[in-house]
């Protein structure tokens, strides 16, 4: 027998590979952080020994989920200014909030506080926009979590840099710094066409292209940003940005709510992604995505949560439970948006938009163990008929069980391994109270 890291053993494995294969009474082989093996659990078991099995009665075992848009230290601004348009929210309480407490300190203990929400929810990778890059990279890695992590870059000041040109300062430090990490990529991250200049545009392609690294846009999230864009340049945003050369398959654009077909068009036609963030959509009236016509053009769909700012939590079974059942009503169609495709959305083809899906997304020999287990012992996922509906329509965050990534064990029964969960709401408490004390002063 070939001794292995890890036996992981399910009820049911949904491999989420290109044919869907569905195994039951399956089981995993891991050894040195990657998949060598699938296949019923007395095979998997006759071949290999391990140390490590982890038991599988009552679970089902699939890829991590991927979070494909956020701002993962906005967690510390959960709920501080809700119930407003987004232009008003980002421009009269988020910026302030921002110019006031963002540095390394801050981003650090959040991205703590993140990272325990989305791993415990089995959320194995995520895909940030925001600053102080090393700081979040650092304690993400730390959490044991796998993170597409974008330098913010604008034509304003923040508290991050002064000028454009220390964006890219910042930019290309960080990518010296993270490119090649195991856990970590690097990424180039101007923030929207109504922020950054054609350009500012240009150069971030530039530098993404020189470093073979992704990009990662805010497009197109409000009817304000399609007026403000076709004031500007006398085009829409996709337009516009195919005008100046920025799109590619190395882009991942968030939201796209306001699209015309012809931008869907354009959108396919470049092979770039997109990350629907519904919940965030909904909370700031934003619109609704027109994902069915996407995905008939061809655009590779994914899900984000954007920030907790703005959500409010870093769920993506709920991005994807509420996205199901949203796009049917708006179509009038229950077959739109159907389970299968919901969950292809939420992992393989997450990667993939990410540059990462050779190497996560779907349970195959030779990827990295990015695997969660979800407990299905439980009152609302009992009967079961249907494993893939049952998973985006019933279950919920609290039924992850076990989360692996690469290849190690950072959730155990519900439990983080790689930090002090009272430690990290210990310090997310001690950053609200003076949060809060500072804004009642504004």
């Amino acid at each position: 027998m070939q001794p292995v890291d890890y036996i992981v053993c399910g009820d049911y494995i949904l491999t989420m590979n290109e044919k869907m294969d569905l195994i039951r009474d399956g089981a995993i082989a891991v050894k040195d952080a990657k998949i060598v093996d699938i296949d019923i659990a007395e095979n998997i078991l006759k071949k290999y020994s391990s140390e490590k099995i982890i038991e599988g009665k009552g679970r089902m075992v699939l890829p991590g989920f991927i979070n494909t848009h956020t701002h993962a230290a906005m967690v510390y601004f959960r709920g501080l200014a809700d119930d407003l348009p987004l232009k008003d929210w980002l421009e009269k309480h988020i910026w302030p909030a921002e110019n006031h407490w963002l540095g390394p300190e801050f981003i650090s203990d959040a991205i703590e506080l993140a990272c325990l929400e989305m791993l415990k929810a089995g959320v194995t990778t995520y895909n940030d926009m925001y600053f102080f890059g090393d700081s979040a990279a650092s304690a993400t890695k730390n959490a044991g979590m796998r993170a597409v992590l974008g330098v913010g870059i604008l034509d304003f000041p923040t508290a991050s840099a002064k000028t454009t040109d220390e964006y890219f300062t910042n930019a290309e430090r960080f990518v010296n710094n993270w490119k090649g990490d195991e856990l970590i990529t690097p990424c180039i991250a101007p923030h929207a066409a109504y922020t950054c200049s054609p350009d500012t545009l240009k150069r971030a392609k530039t530098m993404a292209e020189k470093f073979g690294v992704p990009l990662h846009i805010h497009l197109s999230e409000t009817e304000w940003e399609i007026g403000e864009i076709t004031s500007r340049y006398g085009k829409r945003p996709v337009e516009h940005l195919e005008d100046i050369g920025f799109l590619s398959e190395r882009v991942l654009a968030a939201h796209c709510v306001w699209l015309d077909d012809n931008e869907i068009e354009i959108l396919a036609k470049r092979n770039v992604g997109v990350s629907h963030c519904i919940e965030s959509n909904l909370k700031l009236a934003s619109g609704i995505a027109r994902v069915p016509e996407m995905l008939k053009a061809g655009v590779k769909v994914t899900f984000g949560t954007d920030g907790a700012a703005s959500n409010n939590d870093l769920n993506i079974l709920s991005e994807m439970s509420t996205a199901a059942r949203v796009h049917k009503a708006a179509a009038k169609d229950p077959t739109v948006l159907d389970s299968k495709t919901a969950l292809l959305m939420a992992t393989r083809w997450g990667a993939e938009v990410l540059g990462l899906g050779d190497s996560i997304g779907s349970i195959e020999n030779g990827k990295s163990a990015d695997i969660i287990t979800v407990n299905l012992k439980k009152p609302h996922l009992i009967p079961m008929y249907d494993v893939y509906s049952h998973l985006v329509y019933a279950a919920m965050a609290s039924d992850v069980e076990t989360v692996m990534v690469d290849g190690k064990i950072v959730v155990n029964d519900g439990r983080l391994t790689t930090g002090n969960e009272e430690d990290i709401l210990h310090k997310a408490l001690e950053w609200g109270k003076k949060i809060a004390a500072y804004n009642s002063q504004r």
